[in-house]
């Protein structure tokens, strides 16, 4: 990180077209790594016996953690469904609950998913050009509905951390489905 003075300017190419960067770390999430996250597990583990696809990367610098600056990065979800449920992220929480986020969709089209603790939640659709806030409190997941990569800008408080371990749990209250060809929201049957 010596290369970048997070109390100055600077540029960044995340080269969104090759999936690659000379600057930005990569976290690849395959199938495997998420299987848990699928309510259909017959689905999941008949895709592993012959492939374990990619479902989304993210891109991003790693910056410091601390209060007043922004995290940002991109993140491609690709196209992909197993058993009637399209790919999607992992979802999390922020550690600092009190953290809201704000996603651009450069291209692709699909869905966030979100709940807060209280069971409040909402399913909105992410276009092309168009940006999402997601509300503080709201644990938040992306789904690609489209046949191509969903990829998205995002941005959110440096030191708000991030808690996956409480979706591993207990998993989001809907998921979003293929149902007769188009994306549809039902509540999800396994969660606790």
């Amino acid at each position: 990180m010596n290369q970048f003075n997070w109390d100055t300017s600077f540029q960044v190419d995340f080269d969104l077209l090759t999936g690659l960067s000379k600057t930005a770390e990569t976290t690849k999430r395959y199938l495997s790594q998420m299987k848990d996250m699928y309510y259909d597990t017959d689905a999941v583990n008949e895709v592993l016996k012959s492939d374990d696809p990619l479902v989304y990367e993210f891109h991003e610098l790693g910056g410091p953690e601390r209060a007043g600056d922004l995290a940002f990065g991109t993140t491609i979800l690709y196209p992909g469904i197993i058993g009637n449920e399209y790919f999607m992220t992992k979802g999390h929480f922020h550690t600092i609950l009190d953290t809201a986020e704000v996603y651009y969709t450069l291209d692709g089209e699909g869905y966030m998913v979100m709940e807060n603790p209280e069971g409040d939640t909402m399913e909105l659709p992410l276009k092309k050009g168009e940006a999402l806030y997601v509300p503080r409190r709201y644990a938040h997941r992306s789904v690609n509905t489209g046949t191509v990569p969903l990829v998205m800008f995002y941005t959110f408080a440096a030191d708000a951390g991030h808690d996956y371990g409480t979706i591993e749990t207990k998993g989001y209250r809907k998921l979003i489905v293929r149902d007769a060809g188009k994306p549809s929201v039902i509540d999800n049957p396994h969660w606790k």
